[in-house]
């Protein structure tokens, strides 16, 4: 048998070379890690949290738990309102909603999908606490001072078989507790339970439940908790108001992008929204299209300066590149409003044409607040996006092909098609990805100089984020403009291919130009 080789310490010599394998590639993690953390941190979180918040729902759920419950059995398409049983519970689950401070942000949330919601949540959270159900209270004291006692209600709701038969107080009195210590900061042993634990009780006694303690409530009179929300707001009978409750009660929901889509959840499933009501879709479209349209004014502007800066002496070409490159050292705020001062029916550009001719003083063009307006402000603004990568391109691209191609009897344009454009289509690529996905993203100068029809999707994003404050909506309309970008970067990947896209050219990568067949002004060459 063979004897096992050793290393100078005298391991084997396998193990000393996977020891030190393993020591390059945790050398190699540890240099990776710091940039691997800031992306996670930077980009992939906020892109999850995004995903997450398109679908999360949970505020109706946590809000109104026992509403929720009991509103399951209700029929949405029967045209009438929930039973009393569901008041009730809304009744428990509004008085805690308000020593939380959380009805507000629930009626919001409700007032995305069913105008005028957010108002009957503040309306009922000041009155709640003023219902006529004190009445409860005072019977079952009267029947039996144990009954304000918080001692006695801490041991009774320790008993499973006491809570087994008043289900509804201990669901009741489980919330005031909780709500007691965290919003309150009190003991509920040293407080007594309010209106509503009573209420409960109240309910489970003349369903059937036994009382701990018994107590002769034949005398009280039933208060109806429904004509108290009616008395707040006659809404509450309203079944479109608790039809939106229930649609929107599961923890996860596809209501934010069927809004991003211009639909809707209705009685029946998913509906059209009103015609009046549709602009996501427009939006869209519009933004893809502009997008576009000022990526290709960024082509045609930018390739000639690109090949005269490319093919200049570089004293000159350096001078010029500082002209490409001043907009950079320009507040974006401040060039955005230049272009307002530019493009106004009584700007600049408009009166320098009414002084040369060309358009009369009456007929002034409309360059701003519209799309022709936002297309002429981010074409300057991203021009420079599509310069550099061209120059990139063409910088690398010899001179040489061309006089080659010349001299084999090719015109300036068969030259220039046939040998110069394809070199530099990497440039263009790259430079065309570039400005279209810092386009569709844009929103301040859209908000700006478009007005109310040059304005992007990026613009109602920004909307629902800082104003509206509906980030699910605005987290549902960034995840579809995320897909539509991504489809499009796999439609170009499939079509131009992804390899193609470089900001600067390899010359062997194209030594095949001069060393294939080709017809140069229809002379058959080889080079």
């Amino acid at each position: 048998m063979a004897e096992q080789m050793l290393a100078a310490d005298g391991r084997p010599l396998k193990a000393s070379l996977n020891r030190a394998l393993r020591r390059q590639k945790l050398r190699a993690l540890a240099l990776i890690a710091p940039l691997f953390f800031f992306i996670l941190i930077s980009f992939v979180m906020p892109i999850a949290d995004m995903l997450f918040r398109s679908v999360e729902n949970e505020i109706v759920e946590n809000t109104l738990p026992r509403t929720v419950d009991t509103l399951q059995d209700w029929d949405a398409a029967s045209g009438e309102a929930p039973s009393e049983e569901v008041f009730s519970a809304l009744y428990t689950d509004m008085a805690l909603a308000v020593e939380y401070k959380s009805h507000t942000r629930l009626g919001s949330r409700l007032n995305y999908e069913t105008t005028g919601i957010s108002s009957l949540f503040r309306k009922s959270g000041r009155r709640v606490g003023r219902f006529d159900t004190d009445v409860y209270t005072k019977a079952f004291e009267a029947a039996d001072p144990a009954y304000a006692d918080p001692v006695k209600w801490s041991e009774w709701m320790a008993d499973d078989s006491i809570r087994g038969a008043l289900p509804r107080t201990a669901s009741a009195y489980d919330g005031w507790a909780e709500m007691i210590v965290n919003a309150e900061g009190d003991d509920p042993l040293e407080e007594q339970p309010w209106d509503f634990v009573y209420t409960a009780l109240y309910e489970d006694a003349t369903a059937g439940g036994t009382l701990p303690i018994a107590a002769d409530l034949s005398g009280v009179e039933r208060v109806s908790i429904r004509a108290q929300f009616e008395d707040i707001d006659e809404n509450w009978t309203d079944p479109d108001v608790w039809r939106t409750i229930k649609t929107y009660s599961p923890t996860y929901t596809n209501g934010y992008f069927l809004n991003s889509v211009d639909l809707m959840k209705g009685a029946e499933g998913i509906e059209a929204r009103p015609e009046n009501e549709r602009i996501y879709i427009i939006l869209f479209i519009r933004t893809m299209i502009m997008s576009l349209s000022i990526m290709g004014m960024c082509v045609l502007l930018g390739y000639p300066i690109a090949w005269l800066l490319a093919n200049l002496p570089d004293r000159t070409a350096n001078m010029l590149m500082i002209l490409v490159l001043l907009p950079f050292w320009t507040s974006l705020l401040v060039r955005t409003s230049a272009w307002k001062v530019l493009l106004q029916q009584q700007g600049v550009i408009n009166d320098t044409l009414v002084w040369i001719g060309i358009v009369s003083d009456g007929n002034r063009l409309e360059l701003i607040n519209n799309q022709t307006g936002t297309i002429i402000a981010m074409t300057h603004i991203l021009l420079p996006f599509m310069i550099l990568p061209l120059y990139s391109v063409m910088k690398t691209i010899p001179p040489s092909y061309l006089r080659a191609a010349k001299s084999l009897g090719a015109t300036n344009w068969t030259a220039f098609w046939r040998v110069y454009f394809p070199q530099s289509v990497p440039g263009i690529g790259a430079g065309c990805i570039l400005v279209f996905i810092l386009a569709i993203g844009y929103y301040i100068t859209p908000e700006l100089v478009g007005g109310t029809k040059g304005v992007f999707i990026s613009n109602r994003i920004a909307y629902h984020i800082s104003s509206s404050l509906n980030w699910g909506l605005a987290a549902a309309l960034g995840t579809i403009l995320l897909a539509i970008v991504l489809l499009l970067y796999w439609v170009y990947d499939k079509i131009v291919g992804i390899d193609n896209v470089k900001l600067g050219a390899d010359p062997c990568l194209h030594c095949h130009h001069m060393q294939r067949r080709a017809s140069v002004s229809g002379t058959t060459v080889f080079a």
